[in-house]
């Protein structure tokens, strides 16, 4: 289920010089925005959860899903070069998972790793702050790759509409409507911090099983359907 080929290959396109310097901007400003919370407030937990929550989970996190996520196909899809991979003694199934794997690997490494950097310069992670925003930012990463590699299979204009997706559902509704925090990837993630973290600070208007479930059968279906459609493209390109 895993091509060491198709993984170098997805590595060298995400972490190209350009995708690189986008991958960087979003953690390192979040680290920057850590450090001067903590200049001008000192520590303070209900602040680290509203940098942490507000930025980190809600906006860096999807940004970068999306970057990975669309990053890993979608360019091979625009340019044709997908019926060359496609061509090769290489099952649909095994070139979807391990570009799924590949993404998700770089969104939790740009997410989760300054997501508990930043926790920890906010407040040292008093309460577990910075480890259960770290564990939902890894959470998180799973879902939102396997959401935008889907994304990238199916339209051109996969980036556009993973970015709608990112700065209007997530950050805006995910936030603000209480009817769409049940849909948010951003709810479902909170719902596992909320049960790492100490006290009463983290919420999520999910309980832990529903989240649970349904990031699991939307990472599951999300990746079967990219897959299907893979499959389609490739008998496509033989007609």
């Amino acid at each position: 289920m895993y091509d060491p080929t198709v993984a170098r290959l997805t590595y060298r396109a995400l972490l190209g010089r350009r995708r690189a310097l986008i991958l960087f901007a979003l953690p390192v400003l979040l680290i920057v925005i850590a450090g001067a919370v903590r200049g001008f407030s000192g520590v303070d937990d209900q602040v680290a959860v509203d940098v942490l929550g507000g930025f980190a989970l809600a906006t860096m996190v999807p940004i970068i899903g999306v970057i990975a996520g669309t990053g890993a196909i979608g360019p091979e899809i625009d340019d044709g070069s997908v019926v060359y991979l496609l061509s090769k003694p290489v099952k649909r199934p095994t070139i979807i998972f391990t570009k799924l794997i590949v993404a998700i690997a770089v969104t939790m490494a740009f997410s989760a790793i300054p997501t508990f950097i930043a926790g920890m310069i906010l407040n040292g992670n008093g309460q577990q702050i910075a480890v259960a925003y770290t564990i939902a930012a890894l959470v998180a990463s799973i879902t939102y790759a396997a959401i935008f590699l889907l994304l990238g299979t199916i339209t051109r204009h996969a980036v556009v509409f993973g970015l709608v997706y990112a700065l209007v559902w997530e950050a805006l509704f995910g936030s603000l409507v209480v009817g769409a925090r049940t849909l948010s990837v951003q709810q479902w993630s909170l719902a596992v911090a909320q049960k790492v973290g100490d006290g009463d600070l983290i919420t999520s208007d999910v309980g832990l099983p529903t989240a649970t479930a349904l990031l699991v059968v939307v990472t599951a279906a999300t990746t079967w359907f990219a897959g299907q459609k893979l499959r389609s493209l490739k008998l496509a390109g033989e007609e």
